[in-house]
This record gives structure tokens, C-alpha cells and sequence, in this order.
């Protein structure tokens, strides 16, 4: 068993939690009623963050507010290049304080420091993409419509956005969304996990000194139902950008349908990894292990399904196991750790669920399968499951743990079918010398993303979606900021118009 580390109680076990007001219009604010969050340390057990809890008046004051700054406010009416130089300073604010957001995302949500600390150093650079876009955004001409017209086809903001983010990346996938809707002119009213939310309220103290204007950004911590419901169906807000469950997602995009907002939609995944005999085995093996394995397998492009060619099934699934043992299950706050804590007892209980039910149907534990024991927080071992049959809940459905469920094919077709044979269609990733194998699987996988001969990177350049129940748009690549504007046309007469009625 890869029992964790001892967990150490930080400096901050002994410490007054940290505090956090809302952010509306500017000013830090309770919730009217008093109500607040606590947010205790998945790895630690201690009380790390109390929220103030918003609700209903709240979400009114900050839709509000950002109305307001949309309609009146100089944000949407700067040049681009101020707009950018904004950005680009906060940039630097996060990438000055980048170990202590870090440190709150791996305090809050049980991921491992250097994880964290790359995360974070990854949204910096997000930022610095999206300010590069704000001075490319432009629109269109057309002087080819005869002497009489010139057609003009603008971009402008859409206007106020909801954004909502779930727990598993907080900084990074806020960074998704955020610096893009400010690039493009938008206003927006965001709402973190109530599980993670302190690093989403440090990032609007970083907007403010970098210069964004009071009420664009405006944060707001509390549950779905007080006030993620009521951002997506408020009568202000023309877009909402979600990440989070497909199910809630669809609750999501039936409320947004009421009254035809837009929306981007980054949902589920099950995702797999599929390996011929002909690839590089020692760094598949590699990949297995981190794309199963990453965040805690909380992550929606996990590998959570390994797709093996039934000639080197044994062989492969040995050293993958072999690798796996060596993975540092523990203290989030320890460098040494590469598996984390779980979110909260209760997703552990769901995923152990999981396994559970596999195992009842004939799957094997072919390593891990439980909780570890630890002196404090929630860690699950990371599991391998062998015999899985590709209609099985664990070849299907999104576990969202350190769960690895093992296929095996004996031809690409069948590989094809396998990977294919699920609802989402977030990711995949492809193991073969041959560059005849590596198109056809790439080009016959439905998903969004496909990853040959490597898994799980990504860059601010390349757009980032799901095809299927694993969402609706993309985020990142040179159109992101397209996303949160709409097309005006103009069309200019020069000279005198005939009226329609004259011969």
C-alpha cells in the first residue's frame, strides 16, 4: 500500500483564519444577513478560510454593479492598449504573489505545492496572452458592395458575464475565463467553489491595484443554489461561462435558455489514453500514470481510462503498477508530494463508492482501492482496476478520483469503438510509433483535444473544449476573446437613396 507521509500541521493550523469579504463595486463587504463559509483544510483538517456567504441581495447589488460599470463605466470605452497594459500589470501582481496564492489553492484544496506553484505560474501566463489579444481584437470591412455602400462588421462587448468555477483548479480555471471577458471589454460577477475560494478573492485585490475600475470585477463566495442559480437566470447578464459537472451544467444551460443567453460550457471528461505495442512503453507508462493520477484524478481531462493493446497488456500494466508504488501519496504542503488530499469525505466516500461497485461486478484491484490512513486530512491510494468492460459505470462515467480503469483492444477499430463509447469527449491521447496509427486515432477520436505521444499539456495559443456532454465552446487560443463579444453590422449609403417605391 503507498501509505502518505505524517501530515504536518502548518503555521497556519495555530493561526486566526483568514477572513474574506465580498467583492462588489469595489468595496469588501459582508453578506446583509451576517451568514458566513468555513472552509476547513482537505489535507490538514484545521480552518483555513471563513467567506462571507452571499445571497440573493448580494447577487442583485453585484449584477448591479456591474451593469452599471458596463453602461457608464470607462472600462468597455478604453483604448485597447490601456486595457491590456491593465492586464499585463496584474500579470505581474499574480506573478509577484504566486507563492502565496499558491499556497492557498493547495491549503483549500488539498492539491500538492508544486503543482500549485505551477498552476498559478501557468495563469500568469494566460494573463499575458489574453492582454495580447485585447490589441488584436478587430473587426471587418467591406468595400466591395458597390459604390453606393461600405459595410463595417464591429466587435464590441457583450456585456455583463457570470462566471462560475468549480474547486479542482481554482486560480487557473478563473484565469481561463476572466482575463478575456476583461480583454474584450465585459464586465463580470464571479463566483468561485464555496470550497475554494480565497485565491479568487486575492486575484480581485490584484485587479484593483492593477487598475481595473470599481464594479467590472466583482466576486462573490456562497452556494449554487443562493447564488450560482440566480447569476445564470438574472435579467442583466447576457453570458455565463461555466466549468464544473455536466449535470449541473445542463441545469445550467436550461436556465440560460429561459432568456437566450450565450454560453461556454467546459464540462466532464472521460477520457483515454489508448497504447500500441509499437510506442514508446517507458514513457506511456509514464503518461498512464500521471494522467490517471494528476490532481488526485480530480481533473476533468484525467487519463482515467487506459486503453491497452491486449499483446502487451500484462507487461505494460506491470510497469504502470511498478510506477504508481512510487508516487508520494501525502502532505499537500510537502515538496515531495505528488497525489494530494481528497476535496472532501464526502467525494472520497463517492469514489470509493466507485470502486466498490466495480469490484462487485468482477473488476480487479489491481493496486490501491482504498483510504489511506493518516494522522489527519482525506487520501485515497491511487487505484488500478483491470477487467473493466467498456459499459461498466467506471469505463463510463467521471469518477473524478485517482481511478484507473484498464480496456484492452486487438485492433484500432476496436480501439476507436472504445475510446468513442462513452458521452464525453474531452481529451484523448494516443501511443504509437507510427504516424499512419497516431492520424487515424487522432483524427477518428471524438474529443476535443488529442494528445500524441505525450498527455495533458497545454498552452494559452491552443483553444481548450470538449465535444459531446463535455461542453459547448472553447476557451483559450486567439478566438477567446471573440467569445465574449457579438458582431454588429453597419452598412454606410453614400449619395442619394432611391425610395422604394419609385420606378
Amino acid at each position: 500500500m503507498n501509505a502518505p507521509l505524517k501530515i504536518s500541521m502548518p503555521a497556519e493550523a495555530s493561526a486566526a483564519p483568514k477572513a474574506y469579504k465580498l467583492l462588489i463595486d469595489g468595496k469588501h463587504v459582508d453578506a446583509r444577513d451576517g451568514r458566513m463559509l468555513e472552509r476547513k483544510s482537505p489535507g490538514h483538517g484545521f480552518t483555513v478560510s471563513h467567506y462571507a456567504q452571499a445571497g440573493a441581495a448580494e447577487v442583485e447589488a453585484a449584477m448591479q454593479a456591474a451593469h452599471r460599470a458596463f453602461e457608464t463605466g470607462p472600462w468597455p470605452r478604453m483604448k485597447a492598449a490601456e486595457r491590456a497594459a491593465i492586464l499585463l500589470k496584474a500579470a505581474d501582481l499574480i506573478e509577484a504573489r504566486l507563492e502565496d496564492i499558491a499556497r492557498l489553492d493547495a491549503l483549500e484544496s488539498g492539491k500538492p505545492i508544486t503543482q500549485a506553484r505551477g498552476e498559478i505560474g501557468g495563469a500568469v501566463d494566460i494573463w499575458r496572452y489574453a492582454a495580447s489579444l485585447a490589441r488584436t481584437l478587430h473587426g471587418e470591412s467591406y468595400a466591395n458592395l458597390g459604390d453606393a455602400m461600405l459595410g463595417v462588421v464591429l466587435r464590441e462587448p457583450i456585456g455583463v458575464v457570470s462566471i462560475i468555477t468549480p474547486w479542482n483548479f481554482p486560480f487557473l480555471i478563473v484565469s481561463q475565463k476572466l482575463p478575456f471577458a476583461l480583454a474584450a471589454g465585459c464586465t463580470a460577477v464571479v463566483k468561485p467553489s464555496e470550497m475554494t475560494s480565497a485565491s479568487t478573492f486575492v486575484l480581485g485585490d490584484i485587479l484593483h491595484e492593477a487598475g481595473v475600475p470599481a464594479g467590472v470585477v466583482n466576486i462573490l463566495a456562497g452556494l449554487g443554489a443562493d447564488v450560482g442559480a440566480p447569476m445564470v437566470s438574472h435579467p442583466l447578464v447576457e453570458m455565463v461561462s461555466f466549468t464544473g459537472s455536466t449535470r449541473v451544467g445542463k441545469m445550467t444551460m436550461a436556465t440560460a435558455a429561459n432568456s437566450l443567453k450565450k454560453v461556454s460550457m467546459e464540462l466532464g471528461g472521460k477520457n483515454g489514453q489508448i497504447v500500441f505495442p509499437d510506442a514508446d512503453l517507458e514513457a506511456a507508462a509514464d503518461a498512464a500514470v500521471f494522467g490517471g493520477f494528476f490532481n488526485a484524478g480530480e481533473c476533468c481531462n484525467a487519463g482515467s481510462r487506459l486503453i491497452v493493446h491486449e499483446a502487451i497488456a500484462d507487461d505494460f500494466l506491470a510497469a504502470v503498477r511498478a510506477l504508481t508504488a512510487k508516487v508520494t501519496v501525502g502532505d499537500p504542503l510537502d515538496i515531495r508530494t505528488k497525489i494530494g488530499a481528497m476535496i472532501s469525505s464526502d467525494h472520497l466516500a463517492k469514489v470509493t463508492d466507485y470502486i466498490a461497485a466495480a469490484a462487485s461486478d468482477g473488476v480487479r484491484i489491481y493496486s490501491g482501492g482504498g483510504q489511506l490512513p493518516s494522522n489527519a486530512g482525506q487520501y485515497l491510494d491511487p487505484t488500478i482496476l483491470r477487467n473493466v468492460t467498456e459499459n461498466m459505470a467506471v469505463a463510463r462515467e467521471e469518477v473524478f478520483g485517482p481511478v484507473l480503469s484498464v480496456l484492452t483492444f486487438e485492433t484500432i477499430e476496436k480501439a476507436l469503438h472504445i475510446a468513442n463509447n462513452t458521452p464525453y469527449g474531452l481529451s484523448a491521447g494516443v501511443w504509437s510509433a507510427s504516424i499512419d496509427t497516431c492520424m487515424s486515432v487522432a483524427r477518428g477520436v471524438r474529443s476535443g483535444t488529442v494528445w500524441v505521444n505525450t498527455f495533458m499539456e497545454g498552452y494559452p495559443e491552443l483553444p481548450f473544449g470538449g465535444h459531446k456532454q463535455s461542453g459547448l465552446g472553447r476557451e483559450l487560443g486567439k478566438r477567446a476573446v471573440e467569445d465574449y463579444t457579438e458582431e454588429k453590422t453597419i452598412q454606410f449609403h453614400r449619395g442619394q437613396r432611391t425610395g422604394w417605391w419609385v420606378g
